[in-house]
């Protein structure tokens, strides 16, 4: 189970605190120069710390996940070359799943046969960050595509023969009406020119991060942060909408048609290990520590090795992310793992008050009419 974190975007988007290095559009034959100059770099840094790091990887879950960051910028020749060093150490796929994400502007302005690129190199699912239909809302967000950008990429995906589309979407925005929103949901679901919605959506509440264009507004008193009442309303509304469409709500944040549930992520959430590469990456490659590159573009192409940092995780905070991250599926935990790590009247209290519910396999989950509350009943665990 791999994840690739690519360091570029064309812009900050308000709300994004994901490490990233501007990557403008060129304006000139020496600008695009070395721009190039800089992603081959880059290149050759994520295939040297692959090659470095070969034998933390595994085929426990056999999924690649290219995110960021904007991966779309990249020419495909970088995808080429790190495919091509996983490759040399056996873990170059084919992948059961294998996700790229994208930015709608990207796949317009480079087209069908950019996405055609991808698939050739054995790309299956494409997860592309609308965040709204709502030209006002995407300015607002400094998002670079307007909701017509979003439908003619989607197109091009299909066109291209992409049959796996997971859509982002935010919500809660205190400038956010119930019309606005509403129209939102009905886009996505009538966003495909062939009449099938997406096979994944995934749709966050907006939060004000540390370190992005949002907090500075904050702190400047230019935005007020929506209340939790908008927020709940907001998240009913969504759980409604795709809940009528057929979607299935596996994750707090996320809604897949049956059978389209994200393989990688759910990897996450069951606390699987992992191998995080790039600037800024996460790794969880031992079941009992954590790694991390930190976000810093130029010493990672000076020697990837050299931004490494890590800390070994006890078995308390062990249970507290199994507990917390199966807590966010529908699926939830197995009731005796449950009971064993967290303090069993407290378990018998969320119980009692519908904010727990046992399954008919053993199994403790938080409600979907709870998900919203979701933090606030696993702290009450512990």
């Amino acid at each position: 189970m791999i994840y690739v974190h690519i360091p570029f975007c064309r812009s900050f988007c308000t709300y994004c605190d994901f490490y990233s290095e501007v990557a403008a559009k060129c304006r000139g034959t020496e600008d695009a120069r070395k721009q190039d100059e800089l992603f081959g770099e880059f290149a050759d840094a994520l295939v040297a710390e692959v090659r470095m790091r070969g034998q933390e990887i595994t085929d426990d879950t056999n999924t690649l996940y290219i995110g960021g960051g904007t991966p779309s910028v990249l020419p495909l020749y970088v995808f080429e070359r790190l495919l091509d060093a996983l490759h040399e150490l056996g873990h170059g796929g084919p992948y059961n799943e294998f996700t790229v994400e994208v930015n709608p502007e990207d796949i317009v302005d480079k087209g069908e046969d950019y996405v055609k690129g991808l698939l050739a190199m054995g790309v299956n699912r494409i997860s592309m960050g609308v965040q709204s239909f709502d030209d006002g809302i995407l300015k607002f967000m400094n998002r670079r595509h307007t909701s017509s950008v979003a439908r003619n990429a989607y197109a091009i995906l299909e066109n291209a023969g992409v049959r796996n589309i997971s859509v982002d979407l935010i919500f809660g925005l205190p400038q956010l009406s119930d019309d606005q929103w509403d129209d939102t949901l009905k886009a996505v679901l009538e966003i495909s020119p062939s009449g099938r919605p997406p096979q994944h959506v995934s749709a966050y509440q907006l939060s004000v991060e540390p370190g992005s264009m949002l907090a500075r507004m904050v702190e400047k008193g230019r935005f007020e942060e929506a209340p939790e009442e908008l927020c709940e309303h907001q998240y009913a509304m969504l759980c409604k909408a795709l809940g009528r469409a057929g979607y299935h709500h596996y994750e707090i944040s996320n809604f897949a048609q049956p059978g389209y549930e994200a393989v990688h992520n759910s990897a996450y959430w069951k606390h699987i290990k992992y191998v995080g590469l790039g600037p800024g990456a996460h790794s969880f490659a031992d079941g009992r520590s954590r790694q991390w590159n930190r976000p810093d573009l130029q010493a990672y192409i000076g020697d990837p090795l050299s931004v490494q940092e890590s800390e070994i995780l006890d078995d308390e905070q062990i249970a507290l992310e199994k507990v917390m991250l199966a807590l966010r599926t529908s699926e939830g935990i197995s009731e005796s793992y449950l009971m064993a790590n967290c303090q069993t009247s407290a378990v018998e209290a969320a119980l009692a008050e519908g904010n727990l519910v046992r399954t008919s396999d053993a199994r403790i989950r938080i409600p979907e009419n709870r998900f919203f509350i979701s933090d606030a009943v696993i702290s009450s665990l512990f």
